[in-house]
């Protein structure tokens, strides 16, 4: 899997709609004060918050940021996703960009001009798109990794043997090929064959891991504390979450953070880092942000992971 140690990426989905550009600037501050390295964005966050009907909110504010910040671009890397964003105000998805080689260069060429850099560190093709041949996405990927526009590419939410066939496109036309997953995942699963209710998500499963971990590939966790729901009564864990196999999962999580003297979403992160796991955290407000990247001070040994695992 990914060669270097697994860190905290910030997830910035609702900067510029629910999250007001003031408070995503303190987030962001306070993200690489604390030595936290990469936003992951995407050209359609979040359009179903904003009045617009269409993304770029997210970008925006990155972008301000930037500006605002001199020096900022050297300390951060970034993210963003090209796939989903509405080419109609409102009309998703019938009007989603999709992953054809126009849609993915117009697509990034107008992420740059709101980021305001001239290259972002990893592009993500952000959800399959069937109805355009994968070696025509995997071209227009390769082409601007070519061009220096995207430094890495790679996957969110497709079939793992999509992503092979896709890295098999790469070899044959000579170009660079997805080197990063992104899927939903968390200590706590959904009952099995149970379809989560949010549009487009697609849950990490053994064989992600195992293809991430013949090939090298990192692996980006999302929603990865679940919107809260492991620490606020306010916000209980979706239906699909409510299985013997969550309660015995969570009394684990409840003894291993008593014993570690760490909070219950801190546990939760270390437990993804230890499986190599990217995960990525949303945040409101800087203490958030701060209450995060403190669990990369969290180790988990064998025997927690051991717990967690007979508990489900």
């Amino acid at each position: 899997m990914n060669i270097t140690d697994p860190q905290i990426v910030l997830g910035t989905m609702d900067f510029g709609t629910r999250i007001a550009s003031d408070d995503a600037f303190a987030v962001l501050d306070a993200f690489v004060a604390g030595g936290g390295v990469w936003l992951d964005t995407a050209n359609c966050y979040s359009f179903w918050s904003d009045p617009s009907g269409v993304g770029g909110a997210s970008e925006r504010v990155i972008g301000a940021w930037l500006r605002a910040r001199p020096g900022a671009r050297d300390a951060v890397r970034i993210a963003t996703k090209v796939r989903q964003n509405p080419l109609v105000p409102h009309a998703w998805p019938e009007s989603a960009e999709g992953l054809s080689g126009r849609a993915v260069r117009d697509g990034v060429e107008a992420s740059l001009e709101r980021l305001g850099v001239d290259h972002v560190d990893l592009l993500w093709a952000h959800a399959e798109d069937r109805a355009v041949a994968l070696e025509e996405t995997v071209g227009a990927f390769g082409e601007l990794v070519a061009k220096g526009v995207a430094l890495r590419v790679g996957a969110a939410n497709h079939a793992a043997w999509r992503v092979e066939r896709a890295r098999s496109f790469a070899r044959e036309q000579g170009v660079e090929p997805w080197t990063a997953l992104q899927l939903r995942h968390s200590l706590v699963q959904p009952r099995p064959f149970t379809p989560v209710p949010e549009a487009g998500h697609r849950m990490l499963t053994a064989e992600d891991l195992d293809l991430a971990r013949a090939e090298g590939l990192a692996v980006w966790s999302y929603s990865s504390l679940m919107w809260g729901s492991y620490v606020r009564a306010d916000k209980p864990f979706p239906q699909a979450y409510d299985h013997p196999g969550n309660t015995r999962v969570l009394a684990a999580l409840d003894d291993v953070a008593g014993e570690l003297s760490t909070t219950r979403n801190q546990v939760v992160l270390a437990w993804l880092m230890r499986q190599g796991v990217d995960p990525i955290v949303g945040a409101s407000r800087a203490e958030q942000i701060e209450e995060a990247l403190s669990a990369r001070g969290v180790r988990l040994d064998d025997e927690h992971l051991a717990r967690f695992a007979e508990a489900r």
